[in-house]
């Protein structure tokens, strides 16, 4: 009578141990959902902005992983360096209309990320930085000539367009790093007038320096000149009456001892100097 109700019992343990770790297995799984819901990972070079409920909590994630509320929401907004490339007609202070093709280096500052995703959104480049780039451009080429975007100050007409981006969209939480004048496009007509300006300025510039190398060449042919006039002057000055009689002398004993010289005696009323003609034998 007892044999059938052990069994009954050992079959029941077997079922509450079977109960017991199913429901282990369960908890587990629950654990480690809750678990990796309440941490997030942030990538390199963003940061996250935590938001509860469609409200922004002002929370800002740094890069790594983070302990964060189950029914909080992450999202990441790049800080990296970033390009935006423009192609766009402007005018100049002529009238001219002109392509240009420009480019702005910018990134998301991350103390004011959260701001920024909540005053404007994610899309902060499209909605804010574009158009404000664009009529930078517009407005500092209106202002210059055609002449000077062609030559060398287009670099100062790019740091006008950077202090002009950066003075409106820094306070909005986007620093601006750098503008590059790519290329710029005129009209055949005044590209070619401003390169026979130019051309004719470069060959000015070189008449004057062939000039001034003529006039140093001069100078320099003056100045050699004056030299010789003083030292043939000091040559002269040191010469003599008695120094050429004395010269004269000289030759006449020399010419007197040569065997092929024949000596005639002329008289010479001023020195007294025999005049020698010397004639082979």
């Amino acid at each position: 009578m007892r044999e059938p109700f052990t069994l009954e019992h050992s079959t029941g343990g077997r079922g509450g141990s079977f109960v017991r770790a199913t429901g282990m297995l369960v908890l587990l799984i629950l654990l480690a959902i809750v678990a990796l819901s309440s941490t997030s990972c942030v990538r390199t070079g963003h940061v996250g902005i935590v938001t509860m409920f469609g409200r922004v909590t002002g929370r800002t994630l740094s890069e790594g992983i983070h302990l964060v509320n189950p029914a909080s929401n992450v999202t990441e907004l790049n800080i990296k360096t970033q390009e935006i490339k423009e192609h766009a007609a402007v005018p100049s202070k002529e009238g001219l209309i002109m392509g240009i093709d420009a480019s702005i280096l910018y990134h998301l500052d991350p103390d004011q990320a959260a701001t920024v995703f909540q005053r404007v959104g994610p899309n902060y480049a499209e909605v804010l930085l574009q158009p404000t780039f664009r009529s930078a451009m517009r407005a500092i080429t209106a202002a210059n000539t055609a002449s000077a975007l062609y030559s060398d100050a287009r670099e100062n007409i790019a740091r006008q367009i950077l202090d002009d981006v950066a003075r409106q969209v820094a306070a909005r939480g986007v620093i601006v790093e750098n503008v590059l004048l790519r290329d710029l496009q005129l009209p055949e007509t005044l590209k070619h007038a401003i390169e026979a300006k130019q051309q004719a300025q470069q060959e000015a510039q070189r008449m004057e320096f062939v000039l001034q190398r003529e006039k140093q060449e001069a100078e320099r042919k003056r100045v050699e000149a004056a030299g010789i006039k003083d030292f043939q002057d000091i040559v002269t000055q040191g010469i003599s009456e008695k120094l050429l009689e004395w010269k004269g002398i000289e030759a006449t004993l020399e010419l007197a001892k040569s065997q092929n010289s024949k000596v005639i005696v002329v008289g010479n009323s001023k020195n007294g100097l025999p005049l020698i003609y010397s004639a082979d034998k």
